[in-house]
């Protein structure tokens, strides 16, 4: 099995999980060239991080150029996993509201009718944001960004997504039609690049693991990324779905960390791999 199985566990497999998990986070940072949670020398020296403070790159056009590999300081399981997310986030108080915290009282009791083994993830269909909250993630935990001054283009690490966006400000395309990751469209507002992405499927959920939270076709996200210096990208989003929310779910805000690589690799789901997975739900929800 590659590495895209120990993305999809849910909480009530994380168990049985444990063991594959570990072994390909141990494979994927070996290619990588940092060490895993387990241990070990690195394969390579890994590129030094860029200093604090430094400031971002831009493109010919003075815009900030957002290009990279982008993750939250490590890989899934693996040392500094996490350690950009979260950055100036609470340290008290209650916590955020999710998305799943809005639904209106048909959402929810619609939602209640469904379990680990509903995940469309397991079907290798993605998801419409991502598990991390970071849409360029998907399921995963690395995203890279190419800019250029006619499209800023996203990659996902797992399931080897893109998405083509433009920058001039142009209108949703009318004539495509809905899709798992829908349409976006992009504009600069100073340093801040705003993406508008909307004409969903309703049979994807906003996360992954278990974690039911399916939507509507009304879904419709706003993102703004800010590159703060060379080493830090600040995202910061709000979700629109008149269908299923009593009202705009405000999405933490997430801070990602420049990875000490350039290119993403490539993790193809399929479901010869998920099967194991899908047959464990299914009997994790049966009564």
């Amino acid at each position: 099995m590659t590495s895209m199985t120990r993305l999809w566990f849910a909480p009530a497999l994380a168990v049985a999980g444990l063991t594959t998990m570990l072994a390909t986070e141990t494979v994927r940072a070996q290619q990588r060239g940092t060490p895993p949670l387990s241990g070990g020398a690195p394969i390579a020296p890994p590129v030094a991080p860029a200093a604090p403070g430094e400031p971002a790159p831009r493109m010919a056009d003075g815009k900030p150029d957002l290009s990279g590999v982008w993750w939250t300081g490590g890989d899934v399981g693996g040392r500094g996993y996490n350690f950009g997310r979260g950055r100036g986030a609470r340290e008290s108080g209650p916590p955020p509201v999710t998305f799943t915290g809005l639904y209106n009282p048909m959402a929810a009791a619609s939602a209640k009718k469904l379990g680990d083994k509903d995940d469309p993830t397991l079907k290798c269909v993605p998801t419409a944001m991502g598990t991390l909250n970071v849409s360029m993630f998907d399921v995963g935990a690395v995203g890279q960004i190419v800019a250029t001054p006619k499209f800023v283009i996203m990659l996902t690490e797992t399931f080897h997504a893109y998405k083509l966006i433009p920058t001039d400000g142009r209108p949703h395309r009318e004539e495509v039609p809905p899709s798992y990751r829908g349409d976006s469209v992009g504009h600069w507002e100073g340093e801040v690049f705003v993406v508008e992405t909307k004409n969903f499927t309703d049979d994807t959920w906003m996360w992954a693991e278990g974690r039911v939270s399916p939507h509507s076709d009304q879904l419709r996200m706003v993102e703004r990324y800010r590159r703060v210096d060379k080493n830090t990208l600040e995202i910061e989003a709000t979700v629109y779905d008149p269908k299923v929310l009593t009202g705009p779910w405000t999405v933490p805000k997430q801070t990602l960390i420049l990875a000490p690589f350039d290119q993403i690799m490539p993790l193809i789901c399929t479901g010869v791999e998920t099967a194991p997975l899908m047959d464990a739900a299914a009997k994790q929800n049966k009564p």
